[in-house]
């Protein structure tokens, strides 16, 4: 469990609409994208956030965070169109995949990724390609992102959109769960997960929700 700011307030609570940014070209292609690539939602990245607003557009949202990349903000726009205020958070960006982003899914990338992967299920949480980041690294910077989410008492109901890799990340961080675990919480472009804070501790109330993306069929299901 990680250490709130407001732990000392424990008559607060919050609730966060975590959700991951809607399609891209890179998704749709299959090219690994990270931190380093600010791209933008495609057509289909379009229609999964507007079916996301229609569905939670009645939910009373204090605030929205975003990360630094557009895509994110991209992703809830048409909230922040009704004038709900907004942060951008670099703590919230995705993992920086280094040297291998922007490069195809071929058969050494692959080798390549699925090594680092089973390091960190290993344990060995420091583990990152060359100029990219480490999970240990990433959660550092989430920490200070959720520092200033949880700082807010008076922001109750909450939308954060972030990314996959960087998301799986965070709920583990908010549920005190080793980052080992990453893999536990599984994502597709514009999933849901909704979490509660009690003013002790956080509880996933809606896992890995895509409702509201049913109408799309299984094309929303493209990483």
């Amino acid at each position: 469990m990680p250490q709130c700011p407001n732990d000392q307030n424990e008559t607060m609570t919050k609730t966060l609409y975590i959700v991951r940014h809607g399609q891209t070209d890179l998704n749709k292609q299959g090219i690994i994208q990270g931190r380093g690539k600010d791209t933008d939602l495609n057509e289909q990245g379009q229609k999964q956030a507007a079916l996301f607003y229609e569905a939670y557009k009645d939910v009373p949202f204090d605030k929205i965070y975003v990360s630094a990349l557009k895509r994110t903000q991209q992703s809830v726009q048409l909230f922040i169109d009704k004038g709900i205020p907004f942060e951008k958070l670099p703590g919230l960006d995705e993992l920086a995949w280094g040297i291998y982003e922007g490069q195809p899914s071929i058969p050494a990338t692959k080798v390549a990724f699925l090594q680092i992967i089973r390091d960190w299920m290993n344990g060995n949480l420091d583990s990152k390609f060359e100029d990219g980041e480490s999970p240990n690294e990433v959660k550092a910077r989430q920490l200070e992102a959720l520092d200033v989410i949880m700082s807010h008492p008076e922001e109750e109901t909450v939308l954060i959109a972030m990314h996959g890799r960087a998301m799986r990340l965070f709920l583990c961080v908010l549920m005190g769960k080793p980052l080992t675990e990453m893999d536990n919480y599984p994502h597709q472009n514009l999933v849901l997960y909704k979490v509660t804070y009690d003013g002790q501790k956080f509880h996933i109330v809606d896992f890995n929700n895509a409702e509201h993306l049913k109408s799309l069929g299984q094309d929303h299901l493209a990483s």
